[in-house]
């Protein structure tokens, strides 16, 4: 992937129209047509043993429409439990999270559910692709979950490998795939539901430094050309120059932050 990847899906309207029709009317502020994640004050205590783990200690952040931010910091600080919350994989103690305008306390289970599988998508380290499924067929189970109609969920699915460039390897099973392969499987996988946000964990942590290169080529193409919003958890400092902004935590808390572009 040496060359510039080339998005053959126009920028579209269906995200937004899809959001503002998953919230409620009365909780879209004007605030929300720029900032999309809005965090207040997160606090998150988890349970070791006999003690308590004070992983957010009041955690605040804000991240625009658009942007590509990475959050920074080393093992422990509290980066990805703050993507876990931000996302509403997990629940807080406290404090407040706004997504696109919707508090997620406000969300029941289910709805958060849908919330998350409608607007979020999600690229991880360790790919969590499903070894016996295609390339196809891993990136289209999120829609055939969802209760999209098997053809349309194909169709989509092979539109969004064609994204990332692998259209040709739609039928190979992950073991036949390279790693930069695989997460490219996984970012496609990501993008199927057409999301405003992608949350990644260390999404470059598994591969080379070439495969790393052209992975967040892929991944600055989508955010310029297709206007997703990129909130990064990364150890690599390489990853962090190439956001829009770096926020660095420390001991549960944000310690500082710059901006790049």
């Amino acid at each position: 992937m040496n060359q510039e990847i080339a998005l053959t899906a126009p920028a579209t309207t269906a995200r937004q129209e899809r959001t503002s029709t998953t919230l409620p009317a009365q909780r879209v502020s004007t605030a929300a047509q720029t900032a999309i994640i809005n965090i207040d004050n997160v606090v998150k205590t988890y349970e070791s043993g006999s003690q308590q783990v004070r992983a957010l200690k009041g955690v605040s952040l804000s991240v625009e429409r658009g942007e590509m931010v990475a959050i920074m910091g080393p093992s422990g600080c509290g980066k990805t439990t703050l993507l876990n919350c931000a996302s509403g994989l997990d629940v807080v103690d406290g404090g407040r999270i706004t997504i696109a305008g919707a508090d997620l306390a406000e969300l029941s289970d289910k709805t958060r559910t849908t919330f998350r599988a409608r607007n979020m998508g999600f690229v991880f380290q360790t790919y969590n692709l499903l070894p016996v499924l295609s390339a196809v067929e891993n990136v289209e189970l999120p829609l055939i979950v969802s209760g999209v109609n098997p053809r349309e969920a194909r169709q989509r699915a092979l539109q969004a490998l064609e994204t990332v460039s692998l259209r040709q390897l739609a039928n190979n099973r992950p073991a036949q795939l390279s790693g930069g392969q695989r997460q490219r499987v996984n970012i496609a996988r990501a993008l199927v539901n057409e999301p405003d946000i992608v949350w990644a964990d260390e999404p470059t942590g598994a591969l080379d430094s070439k495969t790393a290169d052209d992975i967040m080529q892929l991944m600055e193409t989508l955010n310029r050309e297709k206007g997703l919003t990129f909130v990064i958890v990364t150890h690599d400092p390489a990853i962090g120059a190439r956001c829009n902004r770096v926020v660095r935590m420390r001991d549960g808390v944000i310690v500082s932050e710059e901006s790049h572009k």
